[in-house]
């Protein structure tokens, strides 16, 4: 179901939209303006997917014990000491 609305846009946005029609790119102005607001959903809704797992490993990382940085320090030469080894690399 389609509902009509009245917009109103910039002349650089009404150009650039009569472009992609007049370019055969877009049908009409309406699908070009459906176009950018089903883009514009998608990224909204991928943005509150990434901050929801931002929160998650956030929430998950506070829950977990707490590594000094000296300790991390530690952990990391440890792990780049096995990689080396791994592919045969010297120090």
């Amino acid at each position: 179901m389609a509902v009509k609305s009245s917009i109103s846009l910039t002349d650089e946005q009404h150009a650039f939209a009569r472009a992609l029609v007049d370019t055969g790119r877009y049908a009409s102005l309406s699908a070009v303006l459906q176009q950018g607001v089903d883009m514009l959903r998608q990224r909204m809704d991928a943005e509150e997917l990434e901050l929801a797992a931002l929160r998650e490993v956030l929430t998950h990382r506070r829950a977990g014990t707490f590594v000094s940085a000296e300790g991390m320090d530690g952990r990391l030469a440890e792990m780049i000491s096995k990689k080396r080894r791994a592919h045969g690399v010297s120090s």
